[in-house]
């Protein structure tokens, strides 16, 4: 099952994810705990239980510390990190009622780790995703559920270009890169199916960084 809040977009990648098995698309705003409880019971109802869960909903709003208004604050605190808490939440007590254990993997970032200017609430509300995802982690351990979060560095997707990020740019920011390269949307999407995979079984609690080496030097 998947969801955005924007409905033309979630079914054109319905339509092209069906190639490869049984996909149902649902349009909705995740900030919504009215929708997130529909989701989930939906998703029970649909394919017979709910296993992996997966927060990828986000924004990024650029603005000087110093002129961030309020209203930004609020809506990237509520879609980046009250909605994460909201279906995580919401998912988790439907795993524990099935008592079959399940993941859940969550979108953190770089930004998360680091602080990077022009996005003091981004950053904020990446950080808040790494330390819910490791309380979520110590207290659903023992119902066999799993809970981490992907910290992707730059990562070159179609929402970037619409962001309005040239070449010139990408050919400035590689340079901070060891790799000398950006990242892929299949190389993040690669480390969320291992996290949300049996081949992870002993994982959980973490904020994996995958960033090409960005992070690793001064």
């Amino acid at each position: 099952m998947i969801c955005d809040i924007v409905k033309e977009r979630v079914e054109v990648a319905e339509k092209a994810l069906s190639a490869y098995g049984k996909v149902r698309a649902v349009a909705g705003d995740v900030t919504d705990k009215a929708f997130i409880e529909r989701l989930v019971c939906q998703a029970q109802e649909h394919f017979g239980s709910l296993d992996v869960v997966v927060n990828n909903a986000g924004i990024a709003l650029f603005e000087p510390f110093l002129e961030h208004t309020e209203a930004s604050w609020d809506k990237t605190i509520d879609v980046n990190l009250k909605a994460t808490f909201l279906l995580g939440q919401r998912a988790a007590q439907a795993m524990v009622a099935q008592g079959q254990g399940g993941a859940v993997v969550n979108m953190a970032s770089t930004n998360g780790h680091v602080g990077e200017g022009g996005l003091v609430a981004y950053n904020a509300s990446k950080a808040g995703v790494i330390l819910l995802t490791k309380t979520m982690a110590v207290e659903l351990a023992p119902h066999g559920i799993r809970v981490n979060c992907v910290a992707p560095g730059f990562i070159l997707t179609e929402l970037a270009g619409e962001a309005g990020v040239d070449q010139e740019f990408i050919k400035e920011y590689v340079k901070k890169i060891p790799l000398n390269r950006y990242g892929k949307p299949e190389e993040v999407a690669n480390l969320f199916a291992f996290l949300a995979s049996d081949e992870a079984s002993f994982i959980t609690g973490e904020s994996i960084v995958i960033d090409g080496g960005q992070l690793a030097q001064e």
